[in-house]
């Protein structure tokens, strides 16, 4: 079963029927007690780390969390917002987050282009996946990137006057600065691809 973690700064029913557009068993988790039956647990976000921060702690999630994705090894998918929270801080709001990776998340500098970054960006993934093509375009909405400590977690890059990091991948965890519901058959095949997973 893939869990959606639905809460109040995410946009979890799009990701939904985009899981179930592409024929997967898929629902809504509200409470952490719906995250038991997951195998897949994507976390979609929409709006402020420090505002995703709390909404997870009001509902419970953030121990939920830990257990599921650090403990069991769940597979895990963070989608925008969901992917900054992995890290230790936020420059939005100086907000501290999960810390699962190591590293920050700062604002794109305005003096070199228009922030938020919207609309239709390439990029080039360095981690070999065989569902996943070497480079394509997804769709950003975007004024903060990540920024890991650790180049290996490094999964995929973009550019943005100048350089940054798309989506970080280590161990059972996936995530993704852009929106893979959003970003037409090149996010349909990266999401296809992370739900079959751990399939036999």
């Amino acid at each position: 079963m893939i869990r959606i973690i639905d809460y109040k700064a995410g946009n979890a029913p799009s990701v939904l029927c985009a899981a179930t557009h592409l024929g997967f068993e898929a629902a809504l988790a509200r409470t952490p007690e719906e995250l038991v039956d997951a195998t897949h647990i994507i976390l979609p976000g929409v709006g402020s780390a420090g505002a995703t921060m709390q909404s997870l702690a009001e509902v419970g999630m953030l121990d939920a969390l830990e257990q599921h994705v650090r403990h069991e090894g769940k597979l895990f998918l963070g989608i925008c917002v969901g992917m900054q929270i992995l890290f230790a801080h936020s420059e939005e709001e100086n907000a501290s987050c999960l810390g699962w990776l190591s590293g920050k998340v700062v604002r794109f500098d305005e003096s070199k282009g228009k922030v938020p970054q919207i609309g239709w960006n390439k990029v080039r993934f360095v981690q070999n996946m065989p569902w996943c093509a070497e480079e394509d375009y997804f769709y950003f909405v975007n004024s903060y990137y990540a920024v890991p400590a650790d180049e290996s977690v490094v999964w995929g890059h973009a550019d943005y006057n100048g350089v940054f990091t798309a989506a970080v991948h280590r161990d059972n965890i996936f995530a993704t600065q852009f929106h893979t519901e959003k970003s037409g058959e090149a996010g349909l095949a990266l999401l296809r691809g992370f739900c079959n997973q751990g399939v036999r």
